[in-house]
């Protein structure tokens, strides 16, 4: 990385540090505090944002509100209308995981997140599971940084071009597998060791420089 972007990072990092960590603070306190259904309100959002942006995403979790938890896809569907790109598929989604959730772990979102012991077996049980619907390892990533956990890295086009035009990795293309995921987040994380800036900080900051944003 050259010596003038190396310091334009870290004068951004100075001035967002405290934002950055209040967004995390926030994250933290959906596990610690917001119970089963903030949890899988994150899920939904995430499988909402799949496709499309954080901002639908976040549109689409508050048009869907109070049939989000027990509303029939009908309901759903109903609520998405005029606010996603994909109305009718995106609510599929969620019921059929919703529904998964709740016949398999009564919807104990704390427990079934806080069940496993390795954080990359708890990544894959959500981006390989055939019966969560709609999301892979980027926003499997996303939801589990979401509701608190660190040391996922959400791997979406801007931090990938970021790392490219750094030339932290070779390709901005999106990693296509687990390994090439797992490869990408590594090299994410000696990136953040190399300028001393912890990786869920720099996930947001990177994000944040190329949309102007801190959002979740």
């Amino acid at each position: 990385m050259k010596k003038a972007e190396y310091k334009k990072l870290r004068r951004a990092y100075s001035e967002k540090r405290v934002l950055i960590g209040e967004r995390l603070a926030e994250f933290r306190e959906v596990l610690e505090s917001g119970g089963d259904g903030r949890i899988f309100e994150e899920l939904a959002f995430c499988i909402c944002t799949a496709g499309a942006s954080a901002k639908m995403g976040m549109r689409s979790v508050e048009a869907l509100g109070d049939v989000l938890q027990e509303g029939s896809l009908e309901d759903l569907r109903k609520r998405m209308q005029g606010v996603h790109r994909f109305p009718n598929w995106r609510p599929a989604y969620i019921v059929h995981t919703r529904e998964y959730l709740r016949r398999e772990h009564g919807l104990g979102m704390r427990r079934l997140v806080m069940s496993f012991g390795d954080p990359l077996e708890r990544r894959d049980f959500f981006a390989r599971n055939k019966d969560i619907k709609g999301i892979g390892y980027k926003e499997a990533s996303h939801f589990l940084r979401n509701i608190g956990f660190p040391g996922y890295a959400i791997l979406d086009k801007h931090i990938l071009n970021t790392l490219y035009e750094m030339g932290v990795i070779e390709s901005p293309k999106p990693p296509s597998t687990r390994d090439r995921y797992i490869s990408t987040e590594e090299r994410l994380r000696g990136f953040s060791e190399d300028i001393n800036i912890p990786m869920d900080e720099l996930d947001l900051l990177l994000w944040s420089e190329k949309t102007g944003e801190i959002l979740k």
